[in-house]
């Protein structure tokens, strides 16, 4: 049976931290913080731990009484560090990074001190305010018109979930709220094959059904074909369905693809459906001048949803969700008994009712700070390099006889495999790529992840961490490259 770590210490804590000792090691983390963010580099990018070994040094119970802090410490760098997968290491190029910097850790520090719940404006007016005017210097560094209003989820599936049913509502004219389906909707919704899987989770919520979800087909760009989505609104109608929604992909979560917004949007316009743009990743890119054509036709979206927490430097969970009509989103999820009741009502936004929790963290404070010390102009230099340290590696693999492409690189995420001359077997060719990737996580030097495009095991490499510098993407490369080959030996 487990027995894990515990303190031999005589002194029985009575669980209470004083004042002077919380300022002492308060100083001790933010020394371990600072220590840990310079030395990250040291660290294995992917633990070498198996599933299990963590819990077995956990104790079965808990402590009857306080133990000190430096048990606590010496617990998390002995059983916890070592089973960390370091998301904020150069050598992370997996899934999207979740990114952080050191003034959002310190908006962080400020927002767990604080402890505001900040559903309303009078539970924490300066909360509210903040989120208001973050979210109006957000809209405007993206592009979004000036007319649509935002508030920050926790995450981009929230944003969809919020998206599907305010679309659900706004159809029904309220009606599903009020009685639930009464069998007469059969509603559907669309989206790319390429699409979030959180798409498929919002319609199963909405209780519109899996069965309604509709996937089309993509482009050789794995972009959405809008002639193929035309095609299957039309016949949903002949067949009695209620065409809903789309969301359209502004980077795809395998490839970044982009669906052609446009397009997209007059085929919307034509049958009444309700728009979303999910931008979770891609759209921070709308910060560089050099990529706002992507948003052309965004006036007659509905809904936006992009994560700054993903690629704008800000602690994971700030998803910022934007919206056209507040009104209906308003209508959707607004319910006022008498305890949430203020003399406020109607002089402020309580973002309460903008989404589905009551309870709401101080989000906006991470990015306001980081916002303020970067400045637009910083954030966009950085992402700017992330781009070029990117089309840099591109052009490196395309050069390479053994590796290729496998789909377009518009953003900083690279779609690849191994491909030695002579092996063409499909399924042999996906072990070998699959292998590889286990390899490279394994060694603890760098981290990747993968997809798959049309049935090909595809390794991606996400060039977006905060502390990325091309000396890494080089030095990742040539470990991908000689791996690969020692590998096919």
């Amino acid at each position: 049976m487990p027995a894990g770590p515990r303190s031999s210490s005589p002194r029985h804590c009575t669980g209470m931290m004083t004042n002077q000792e919380f300022r002492a090691r308060a100083h001790e983390l933010a020394d371990w913080m600072a220590d840990y963010l310079e030395g990250i580099s040291a660290y294995p990018v992917k633990p070498g731990v198996r599933p299990g070994e963590i819990l077995a040094r956990l104790p079965l119970l808990p402590p009857e009484h306080g133990e000190p802090f430096d048990a606590l410490m010496a617990d998390f760098k002995q059983i916890i560090l070592p089973g960390i997968t370091h998301w904020q290491h150069p050598m992370f190029f997996g899934y999207f990074p979740a990114n952080s910097s050191p003034p959002s850790v310190l908006a962080e520090m400020l927002t767990a001190t604080l402890g505001a719940q900040c559903m309303s404006w009078t539970t924490s007016p300066a909360a509210t305010e903040l989120e208001e005017r973050v979210m109006q210097w957000l809209r405007g560094m993206i592009g979004l018109p000036e007319s649509w209003e935002g508030v920050i989820q926790d995450t981009a599936s929230t944003a969809t979930l919020c998206s599907v049913l305010t679309a659900r509502e706004a159809r029904s004219g309220c009606a599903v709220n009020a009685r639930g389906f009464d069998g007469s909707e059969r509603f559907t919704v669309y989206c790319s094959t390429e699409a979030h899987s959180s798409i498929e989770k919002a319609v199963r919520i909405a209780g519109i059904g899996r069965q309604h979800l509709r996937t089309i087909e993509v482009d050789e760009a794995y972009a959405m074909i809008p002639a193929s989505l035309e095609r299957a609104i039309t016949g949903d109608i002949v067949e009695g369905h209620t065409p809903l929604a789309v969301i359209a992909a502004l980077g795809t979560t395998g490839s970044t693809a982009v669906d052609p917004l446009g397009d997209i949007a007059d085929i919307c316009a034509r049958h009444g459906l309700w728009l979303h743009v999910d931008a979770a990743y891609a759209g921070s890119a709308l910060l560089l001048p050099e990529y706002r054509d992507l948003l052309a036709g965004i006036e007659r979206a509905d809904s936006f949803v992009v994560n700054p927490h993903k690629w704008m430097f800000t602690n994971f969970d700030c998803s910022a969700y934007f919206v056209k009509d507040r009104e209906a989103l308003l209508r959707t999820f607004e319910i006022l008994p008498e305890y949430l009741k203020t003399a406020e009502r109607g002089e402020a936004n309580n973002y309460r009712d903008w989404g589905v929790q009551l309870g709401r963290r101080f989000r906006a404070l991470k990015l306001w700070f980081v916002i303020r010390t970067y400045g637009v102009e910083g954030l966009r230099e950085r992402l700017r390099s992330h781009c070029a340290m990117a089309r840099g590696l591109m052009e490196r693999i395309r050069a390479e006889g053994d590796f290729e492409l496998l789909a377009p690189v518009p953003f900083n995420v690279l779609c690849f495999r191994y491909h030695p001359p002579g092996l063409e077997e499909p399924e042999r060719l996906n072990t070998l790529n699959a292998e590889l990737m286990e390899r490279l996580n394994s060694s603890g030097l760098l981290f990747l992840t993968h997809t798959k495009l049309n049935g090909r095991t595809t390794l991606r490499l996400v060039i977006g961490q905060t502390s990325v510098e091309q000396t890494h993407v080089d030095t990742a490369w040539e470990i991908i490259r000689r791996t690969a080959r020692e590998l096919s030996r």
